[in-house]
C-alpha cells in the first residue's frame, strides 16, 4: 500500500474508532484496515480461531485417539524439555486424562536423550504397554524413531510446529501447518499451539463432548493457559490466531491461574493480576525451562498439571533455586566466550561466529549464544561434546534466516533443525572446523549489508503533549506484544533535560525531559554508556523510545522507555 492510500486508510480508521491519527496509522501499518479488524485485534474471541480441520490430517488424529479411549488403549504423551514441549504435554496429558484416557507423559533428558523422539523414549513406550505415542513440540524430523516405533505397534501422532524439511517423518498423522500439504491458514502457531487445536478438533466429537465435564468453550478456555506460556516463550509472532489465544489466555492467568503458575508467579516476586506477556518471556518462562536445562524436564510437567497449591509452591521454588544455579552457569560461559570471541576471532572480519567448547553445560548454550548476538549482532552457533558428539545452539540477527544458513551447509552436520532465528545441531567433533569455515562463507554471502547493522524502526513521530490519558489507554489495548506487534517505537524531537542525568543499577540511564510544560520520567536499560549525549542544560534533545508505565505509589504513569539519544 503507497503512502497516500495509508494515510487515507488511517484516516477513515481513525475516525470510524475515534483515536488520534498516529494510533490509526500504526494499525493501519500493522494490516489493520477495517473496523471488524480492530474489533479482532482488540477485543478477540474464539470466534477469531481457525477450524482446526483445516489442517491436514486432523480428522485422522482425531479419529484414531476416539479409537484409541473406546478400546482403553495406553497412550503416551511425548514432549519437548523446553516451555512449549512442557505446557503441550501438560495440555495433552491433562486433557486425555479427563476424559478417561489411560494417558502417561514422557519427557526426555537434555543431556542424556537429546532432542525429540528417540530410541530412549520408544522403548519407555514399549514398557509402559503403549499402543499410541502423540509427540508435542517435536517428531516431524524423526523419520527412523517414528519407523522403529510404528514396527513395534505403536501407532505415532505428530504435533510440530518445526520446518519439516525435504524429508520427513510418515506418522499415523501429522499435525503440522508448515506441511507442504498442510492448508491451515495460520502457520505460526507454537508446538503447544498445535496441541491446542488437536483438542479443539476432539471437543466437536460427539464421543469425546459425551465424556466431557463442561460446554466445549469453557474446557478449551481453561487451557489457555498453558498456551499463552508456551507462545510467548517460543517468540513466535503473537498475530491472526496467536494474538487471540494469547489474550484470552493472559485474561485467564490474571483472573484464576492454575495452582502452579500461581505459585511461579508468586516466588518470582510478580504482581498476580497483573501479568504480561513481557513477564512470561523474562520472568516464568526461564524458571520452566530452568528445571529442563539443569536437571529432569519432568519436573516442570508436575508442577503445571498439580491441583494441590502447597505441592505447586514446593515445585515453584525448586524451579527458582534451578533458575538461580542456571544463571550462575550462564554467566561463566558467557564470560568465557567472550574471552574466546575477544582473543582468537576477527570479529570485523567473520561472518558468524562458531564457538565450540567440550565442557560448556548444553542447558544454557542457547542463551549464551543469544547474549553473544546481542553483543556483537552476529549470527551466532555454541557447541559443547555430548557423547563424543558436538551438539549445539544456533541464534540469528533480526531479518536473517538462520535455517536456511544451515540447510546450505547440511553436508558438515549430523542432524539440525529449527526456526528463522533459532535451531538446534549436532556435528562429528573432528569436522567442527570444516562446519565453521562453510557456515561463515554462507553467512558472508547471504548476510546483505543492510542485515548487518541492528536498526530502530520507529512507528511514529509524536509531541510529548499527544501523550493524553486516552492515547496512553489505547496504547495499552495493543498488547500483548511481540514478534508481528511490537512495542510501537515513537520519536520525540527538541525535548529539554530536566536535572541532571543518573546511572541506576550500574547500567542503566535515568533522567527526565519536559516539552510544553509536561514533564516525563525516562529509563535506558543499558545505556548508561550515553549519559555524554544528555548533558545538564540541554533543550535539543531526539529520542526513540517506546512507551511503557511505571507503579508510583500504586498509580501506574506513563514512562519512556529509551531506545536511542540523539
Amino acid at each position: 500500500m503507497d503512502s497516500l492510500a495509508l494515510q487515507e486508510t488511517a484516516k477513515r480508521l481513525g475516525d470510524e474508532l475515534t483515536i488520534s491519527p498516529v494510533l490509526a496509522e500504526i494499525l493501519s501499518r500493522r494490516d489493520i484496515r477495517t473496523f471488524e479488524e480492530a474489533r479482532s485485534f482488540f477485543r478477540p474471541s474464539f470466534s477469531d480461531l481457525n477450524d482446526p480441520f483445516l489442517m491436514n490430517d486432523m480428522d485422522r488424529a482425531v479419529d484414531r485417539i476416539v479409537q484409541a479411549l473406546a478400546k482403553k488403549e495406553r497412550i503416551l504423551v511425548y514432549g519437548d524439555y523446553d516451555v512449549d514441549g512442557t505446557n503441550g504435554t501438560t495440555l495433552l496429558w491433562t486433557f486425555l486424562k479427563s476424559i478417561g484416557g489411560a494417558v502417561s507423559y514422557f519427557i526426555p533428558d537434555r543431556i542424556k536423550d537429546g532432542y525429540g523422539l528417540s530410541q530412549v523414549g520408544i522403548d519407555r513406550a514399549k514398557e509402559l504397554g503403549v499402543t499410541l505415542l502423540i509427540s508435542i513440540d517435536c517428531g516431524v524430523t524423526a523419520i527412523e524413531p517414528v519407523r522403529m516405533a510404528q514396527s513395534v505397534g505403536i501407532d505415532v501422532i505428530v504435533c510440530d510446529h518445526h520446518q519439516p524439511g525435504d524429508q520427513f517423518a510418515q506418522p499415523f498423522a501429522l499435525l503440522d501447518p508448515l506441511k507442504p500439504t498442510c492448508s491451515f491458514p495460520f502457520k505460526h502457531l507454537s508446538g503447544c499451539g498445535v496441541g491446542f487445536k488437536l483438542i479443539q478438533a476432539l471437543c466437536t466429537h460427539e464421543t469425546i463432548q459425551s465424556r466431557l465435564t463442561d460446554d466445549p468453550n469453557t474446557i478449551l478456555t481453561s487451557y489457555l493457559d498453558l498456551v499463552t506460556l508456551a507462545t510467548t516463550a517460543d517468540i513466535v509472532r503473537l498475530t491472526g490466531e496467536n494474538r487471540a489465544l494469547v489474550k484470552l489466555g493472559l485474561d485467564l492467568i490474571n483472573s484464576n491461574p492454575r495452582p502452579g503458575i500461581r505459585a511461579l508467579i508468586e516466588t518470582a516476586g510478580l504482581k498476580p493480576g497483573k501479568i504480561t506477556a513481557g513477564q512470561i518471556i523474562f520472568v516464568l518462562a526461564p524458571r520452566i525451562n530452568a528445571v529442563g536445562r539443569l536437571g529432569n524436564a519432568m519436573r516442570a510437567v508436575e508442577l503445571l498439571t498439580s491441583d494441590s497449591y502447597e505441592n505447586a509452591l514446593e515445585l515453584a521454588r525448586v524451579a527458582e533455586e534451578e533458575n538461580r544455579n542456571r544463571r550462575k552457569i550462564d554467566e561463566d560461559t558467557f564470560l568465557e566466550a567472550q574471552e574466546l570471541v575477544e582473543n582468537f576471532l576477527d570479529v570485523e572480519q567473520e561472518g558468524a561466529i562458531v564457538l565450540h567448547q567440550e565442557t560448556w553445560h548444553p542447558g544454557v548454550i542457547g542463551i549464551v549464544a543469544s547474549r553473544l548476538v546481542e553483543k556483537y549482532y552476529k549470527p551466532t552457533v555454541m557447541m559443547t561434546t555430548i557423547d563424543g558428539v558436538a551438539k549445539g545452539s544456533a541464534r540469528s540477527v533480526s531479518g536473517f534466516d538462520i535455517y536456511q544458513a544451515l540447510k546450505r551447509c547440511e553436508d558438515t552436520m549430523i542432524q539440525f533443525g529449527g526456526h528463522k532465528y533459532a535451531a538446534g545441531l549436532s556435528v562429528e567433533v573432528s569436522r567442527v572446523k570444516e562446519f565453521k569455515d562453510a557456515f561463515n562463507t554462507v553467512v558472508k554471502e547471504l548476510l546483505t549489508e543492510e542485515l548487518r547493522t541492528p536498526e530502530i524502526k520507529v512507528d511514529a513521530e509524536l509531541n510529548l503533549s499527544e501523550l493524553t490519558p486516552k492515547f496512553v489507554r489505547i496504547l495499552s489495548q495493543f498488547a500483548p506484544f511481540g514478534p508481528g506487534n511490537m512495542r510501537p517505537v515513537f520519536v520525540v524531537r527538541n525535548v529539554e533535560l530536566v536535572g541532571s542525568p543518573r546511572i541506576v543499577g550500574q547500567k542503566h540511564l535515568k533522567f527526565r525531559v519536559r516539552a510544553k510544560g509536561q514533564i516525563i520520567d525516562t529509563i535506558g536499560f543499558n545505556l548508561a554508556h550515553l549519559i555524554g549525549k544528555v548533558p545538564t542544560g540541554r533543550k535539543d534533545i531526539a529520542l526513540a523510545f517506546s512507551l511503557d508505565e511505571s507503579d508510583y505509589s500504586g498509580e501506574a504513569v506513563p514512562q519512556l522507555k529509551i531506545r536511542d539519544i540523539k
